[in-house]
């Protein structure tokens, strides 16, 4: 068995060589330098090749269904996907008509070109935990590969509506930006064109009685006229999906405004319009799930909960934060340990004996345990706290703002890590895991005030 393999390609700017002459260059590439591919891993060494080095930016392997970690060439099969991010991340307001006495332009919806610079490496900052993403990008090969083979509607149905769900700041609408650029990319071979459009709920529902059924009616048949163009792949992303398809029977006993009535129907009148065209994807978010019509969320080929960050998941977050102040120069130069390191470390607790302290390596890798076993005990704490993906991105900001003060600057460009900034000092890591562990015990006793 041969596993596929996506590696992508991010093209310079500048770059207007034929990009299957840039995909024929990858390979050869990645064929003479490499007997094994790490999954996913950034590659290195291919500027020396003038050719690539005046049209290339960056090679990813991107991540696989394989579960090792590395693969030997002559199992795999490549993929190369070229691409080129938008160079300025404009997003255009779309505006729905007007209200019903022609004063006020309704600002229905924002649409963006793909793949767009400031989602750069959103996908990989994502962690989740029952592969998510992977299932995510299957289900969607999925339908491409029933569309292609001409399946009967009749008698297999799918819509091409993902329903994502669960608390607040569990990075949902992140991941379905993130899936949006993923697919602009994977799909570049179909669709020379890809757009984002993202539904701005709230402002469909019009203040003129009626009007917001006519508001999603007209939406939707614009959206029509996107997907026409056949070289464009599009994906509609309904963020708080409750507002617009909140139950019928509330409306039906009277709970709820009838407006509120029109506005369902015409949603599900509208999917199912769009359910036959191949260059489309409705991605939809709530967190409310109970109070979304039933009938929308039959429609959904996709109902996936995504809960708050397990502790595997919260150290990953944590760590990616940690490597990015070392980067950047507000750390001083360290190795924070992968997950896996961590973990073995602490299931071994005989690896951190017998450090020789005049050793070098041994004081190092001693280092590198000490993070690692400081992190995981960091990642319990945010967990039994229930903080979410949100929450864990604001945890190193408030530890500098709070505790580490500003005594630390960052390096100027012209400085390599570990090198002392002339308006500060780096810190030391140890700092920070402490200053961010005082951050979520304050917040633990802030929560208990709120009882």
């Amino acid at each position: 068995m041969r596993w596929t393999v996506h590696v992508e390609v991010r093209l310079a700017p500048k770059s207007r060589r034929r990009v299957d002459i840039i995909q024929n260059l990858v390979r050869e590439f990645i064929q003479s330098s490499y007997e094994r591919l790490s999954l996913p891993s950034v590659l290195h060494g291919w500027d020396v090749d003038s050719a690539l080095a005046s049209s290339v930016e960056r090679i990813v392997v991107a991540e696989s269904s394989c579960p090792a970690n590395s693969l030997p060439l002559d199992e795999l099969s490549l993929q190369i996907h070229t691409y080129q991010p938008s160079e300025s991340d404009i997003v255009e307001e779309y505006a729905n008509g007007t209200g019903a006495e022609g004063d006020d332009q309704v600002h229905a919806a924002s649409v963006c070109e793909l793949p767009c610079k400031s989602w750069e490496g959103l996908w990989d900052s994502l962690y989740y935990p029952d592969n998510i993403k992977l299932k995510l990008l299957d289900y969607i090969h999925a339908t491409f590969v029933l569309s292609d083979a001409n399946i009967d509607f009749n008698l297999v149905s799918w819509n091409r509506v993902v329903l994502l769900h669960g608390p607040p700041g569990t990075g949902k609408t992140s991941l379905c930006r993130a899936l949006a650029q993923k697919l602009s990319i994977r799909l570049s071979h179909r669709y020379t064109q890809a757009r984002l459009l993202e539904i701005n709920s709230h402002s469909l529902f019009s203040r003129w009685f009626s009007e917001s059924g006519k508001l999603v009616q007209r939406l939707f048949n614009n959206i029509a006229e996107m997907v026409d163009d056949e070289d464009c792949f599009v994906v509609v992303l309904i963020d708080e999906v409750e507002s617009l398809t909140a139950a019928r029977a509330g409306a039906m006993a009277g709970t709820e405004p009838s407006d509120g009535l029109r506005v369902v129907n015409a949603l599900l009148t509208q999917l199912d319009k769009l359910k036959r065209r191949k260059n489309v994807l409705v991605m939809s978010t709530s967190n409310l799930a109970k109070a979304i019509d039933s009938a929308f969320v039959d429609r959904a080929d996709i109902v996936q909960y995504v809960g708050m960050p397990p502790r595997q998941a919260i150290y990953e977050i944590l760590r990616s934060a940690l490597c990015e102040f070392v980067a950047k120069g507000l750390l001083q130069h360290v190795i924070v340990p992968t997950l896996e390191d961590a973990i073995f470390v602490e299931e071994n607790t005989w690896c951190t004996d017998g450090h020789s302290s005049s050793d070098p390596t041994a004081s190092l890798r001693a280092e590198q345990e000490r993070i690692g076993r400081a992190l995981l005990k960091l990642a319990d704490m945010c967990r039994e706290q229930g903080l979410s993906g949100r929450a864990l991105r604001r945890l190193p900001v408030l530890a500098l703002a709070q505790y580490i003060g500003g005594g630390v600057s960052a390096s100027r460009s012209t400085a390599s890590p570990g090198v002392m900034s002339p308006n500060g000092s780096q810190a030391d890591i140890g700092v920070w895991l402490d200053a961010m562990n005082k951050v979520v015990s304050d917040r633990a006793v802030d929560q208990g005030k709120l009882q």
